[in-house]
Formats: structure tokens, sequence, C-alpha cells
């Protein structure tokens, strides 16, 4: 039987993902990443998909990188479909209408950095480590790095952390903006299931919408962002789920979505 690199445990719509390669660090290669393309053809197709939660297995690593031992004798041309294969791979995890979590767990690192970021928000537990180091290696960040940190962070500090390829803890990842929370790495898993809770009890074509306006707003001018707000939020009231939530609401009970 074939490893299975991509665990796949579903609650309710709540889908959670391990990265299963222990022994390796959880590193990305084509193995890796090809099976995480044909996961997300499945959530893709789901109506009932309401997050999903990505990690890695162990205590040691969310993802460490890239597989350097694959990518060392590659040809340019070579690089270049292997890049091509993880950014589109990884833009198809960005871009799922639902809440996508990275539960940072020890190394996230060049390649696994670049998961997170492609991630909604991320909760690191506290001895998580972060960095693209990829200039220690003689290249840059081939995952989509230099332009998702960026964008997260800021340039300066992004140009800061991709040219030095120096590594910063928890807490410098919070206070620069990369991750959302730090926690004990024994509260981490305490956090997955209360926020399975918390993202199972919220309206499913709200909390779509809600991202879908988020996400598509940042590339318009802000009067163009407002008004595809307000076509959401009209949008809103077309179906059952407003009408559940806030009837729940004014009869002092929990809504049934």
């Amino acid at each position: 039987m074939s490893e299975t690199l991509i665990e796949v445990a579903d609650n309710a719509g709540i889908v959670r993902l391990t990265v299963s390669r222990p022994k390796a660090l959880n590193a990305l290669n084509s193995a890796v990443i090809s099976e995480l393309a044909g996961v997300l053809d499945d959530l893709e197709q789901r109506d009932d998909l309401r997050a999903v939660l990505i990690t890695g297995a162990g205590e040691k690593s969310f993802v460490a990188g890239a597989d350097i031992a694959e990518m060392r004798d590659k040809t340019p041309e070579q690089a270049r479909a292997f890049a091509g294969q993880a950014l589109k791979t990884i833009k198809r995890l960005e871009t799922l209408p639902v809440p996508v979590v990275a539960l940072v767990n020890g190394f996230c690192l060049g390649g696994g950095c670049e998961l997170a970021l492609a991630c909604d928000w991320a909760v690191a537990s506290d001895n998580a480590i972060f960095g693209q180091p990829e200039v220690l290696l003689g290249v840059i960040p081939g995952f989509g790095g230099t332009q998702r940190l960026p964008r997260r962070v800021g340039p300066a500090m992004a140009i800061d952390l991709v040219t030095t390829g120096r590594k910063i803890d928890a807490q410098e990842a919070l206070r620069i903006g990369l991750v959302n929370r730090v926690m004990p790495q024994a509260e981490l898993e305490a956090y997955a299931e209360e926020l399975t809770k918390q993202l199972g009890g919220n309206g499913p074509e709200a909390v779509r919408g809600a991202k879908q306006a988020v996400h598509d707003g940042l590339d318009q001018d802000l009067d163009s962002a407002l008004a595809l707000e307000t076509s959401l939020f009209a949008l809103c009231f077309a179906g059952e789920e407003q009408r559940e939530g806030m009837s729940a609401f004014v009869e002092k009970r929990k809504p049934n979505f």
C-alpha cells in the first residue's frame, strides 16, 4: 500500500488536513503536492464544506520546507515545472470559498511558510519557527513567498526575511502579523476543537460571503469594494439562512444552520 501523505479528517464539513511525512519533517515534494491536489479535487466539489484546517504530523514540524534532496539536481525547466505545480496547488487551497486556517507546530520554513501564507490566518504553537531561508541554498522562494509575504507583513519586513534567510520565533511572527495568535503547544489541539465548534455554528453561506468580500475587495478600489460588499450583503437576504439566524436571535435560541 502506498503511504498516505495528506491525512484527511472530516467533522461535519470542517475538514482537517495533515501533511504526513514526519521522518522528513513534512517537507513538500512532488508526491505531497500531487496528493494535496487530489484532496482539493474533492473539497472543491463539496457544497457542505465549512472550513479547512491544515497542520503537520508530529510535534517537530508544520512543514520544514520543500524537499531539498528532490530539488537539488533539477534543471531550470524542471524547477519551473515543480514551482508551477506547487503554486497552482497552493493557489487552489487559498481560493477555497471557506476559511482556511494553518495550525503551525514547530518548523514552518520555506515552502511551509509559503503554505501557511496561503491560508486565511495562522495560529502558532510557542515552539514554532518561521522563515524563508532559500537564499542560504542559493535560490529564492518559489512557492509564492516573495509575493504573499509582503502582502501579509509589509515589503520592508518581507525583504528582510527573504534576503537574510533569518528565522524568527512565534512571538516575532505574531508581532509582525505573520500569525494571528500564539499558544502553548499543548493547547493547539484544544484550539482546533474550539475553532471547529465556532465555525460549525456560523451561517455557512454568510461565512463564504464574508471571505469573498475580503478577498475580492482587496483587488479593487474602495468604492468598488464597498459596492461588492453591499451586493453580497443583500444576497444574504435571498435565502433561508438569514431568516433562521435573525429569527433565532429574536427568539433567544441557537440558530439551526
